[in-house]
Order: structure tokens, then sequence, then C-alpha cells
């Protein structure tokens, strides 16, 4: 787990609701069922009119990615292509069969299956790279659910407190409910801008972050396979991969 992003999303709660204590007002105030609905459903609406279904559901799937991220070490990953290039030295490519059951990166074990199959250095290359494209292309396109979602939520919020306006016009002849129904309405804009900024913008941004990160790894691997399949020297490839770290 991420202790950082755990962190960080305790403390979005905790800025607005002691926020709201210290300016003198008090947590009930902070919930309006209305408010809760215009700019939370709405949001939904929104993303659902927008994003085709199998987007929305990736990107859903990549939402534990945030407090839970994939370990990135490039370190260690040019050391295992380093071992894959020292184990086809000796035994030749067919050696590097068992590393394929032992990978559970569908992405490392099908270029292992590659290079085991006898395939050209650039064939291995095209079929990767293609991959690696369309994984990230998917990758991004479910990142950026979470950043139209913190674009929508201010727009309903706004929307909310109109709304709440508008009610509170229709009561003027009540000056005992104005007070209450304009604190009501501006509890939308709350909720909206909110979730915006310190919710759904930073996932979005902590996302894509992680996919360029992903990438690189990726690159990592295409280019220590295609060197094996060249029959590069191990200290040779090592070199040119230690060029991605800087």
């Amino acid at each position: 787990m991420d202790l950082v992003s755990i962190i960080g999303t305790i403390l979005a709660f905790v800025v607005i609701i002691l926020g709201t204590i210290l300016k003198g007002s008090n947590v009930e105030a902070l919930w309006n069922p209305a408010a809760f609905v215009i700019v939370f459903a709405g949001t939904i609406a929104a993303l659902l009119v927008q994003t085709q279904g199998k987007v929305l559901k990736h990107a859903m799937g990549m939402l534990p990615m945030i407090y839970k991220p994939p370990r990135h070490v490039p370190n260690d990953l040019i050391s295992r292509v380093i071992g894959w290039s020292e184990i086809s030295r000796r035994q030749g490519l067919l050696g590097l069969e068992p590393q394929i059951e032992s990978e559970q990166d569908p992405f490392v074990r099908k270029g292992l299956q590659l290079l085991v199959d006898g395939s050209e250095p650039e064939a291995i290359r095209g079929v990767l790279e293609v991959e690696q494209d369309t994984r990230e292309h998917q990758d991004l396109a479910g990142a950026k659910v979470f950043e139209q979602a913190g674009i929508y939520s201010p727009t309903m919020g706004i929307i909310g407190a109109v709304m709440g306006l508008m009610a509170v016009m229709q009561n003027l002849a009540d000056p005992s409910k104005l007070g209450h129904g304009i604190a009501a309405a501006f509890v939308a804009t709350i909720y909206g801008v909110a979730l915006a900024n310190l919710l759904m913008l930073p996932m979005s941004s902590r996302l894509k972050g992680m996919i360029h990160k992903q990438g690189k790894m990726r690159e990592i691997i295409i280019e220590g396979l295609v060197s094996i399949a060249r029959g590069d020297n191990p200290r040779q490839i090592e070199s040119r991969l230690q060029g991605y770290l800087t």
C-alpha cells in the first residue's frame, strides 16, 4: 500500500471538515442530500454520456493502483534482463523457456515467448511496440476519465448552487429560511470544487505518472529482448539499458 496516497486522501477530508469548524460553522452544514445527488450523480451521468463502457470499466480497474501502485525498480529489471542474456549465451534461447512460466507480467511472457520461438529482432520489437502503444493508449484513456470528472464536478457544483438559490428566492417572504437556504446552496459548490481538486484531478495526474513509468519499464524490456535476440554481449546490453536510467 502507498502510505502517502492514503494520507493525502484522508487529509483532503480533514481539511474540509477542519476548515468548516474553524470558520465557525458545524460539520452538519456540510451534508446536503440534494447537493450530493446533483454533484455526484450529475458527474457520473456526464461521464456515462461521454465515455464508452469498456473505457469506464478500465478506469475503475485502475483505481486501486493509486493506493497500491505497481512496483517500478528499473535496476532490478535490468538485472533480470542481464540474467536472461547470460542464460541464452550458456544454454541457447530455448534455455529461457522455464523463465516464461515464472513471469507474472503478460508483456514479459509474450516477449520471452517470441524470443524462445526464434523470432527476428525487429519482429520482436515490432510486436512488442504495438502492444506497448495499445496498452498505453488504453491506460491514458482510463486516466482521462478521472480528469474529465474533475472538469465536470465543479460545473455540477455551480448548477447545484444556482438551483439552491432559486429555491431561496422562492422563500423571500420568510426571512427565517434565507440563511439556511443560502448556506445549503453553496454546499454544492464545495462538493464540486473539492471533488475535482482534492480527488479527481490528483488521481488523474498520479495515474498518468504511473503510466509513464510503466512505459519506461516496457521500453527496457523491449530493448533488452531485442539485444538478446541479436546475440549481444551481456555487458553491452547492460551498458545500453543503463541509458534508460538517466
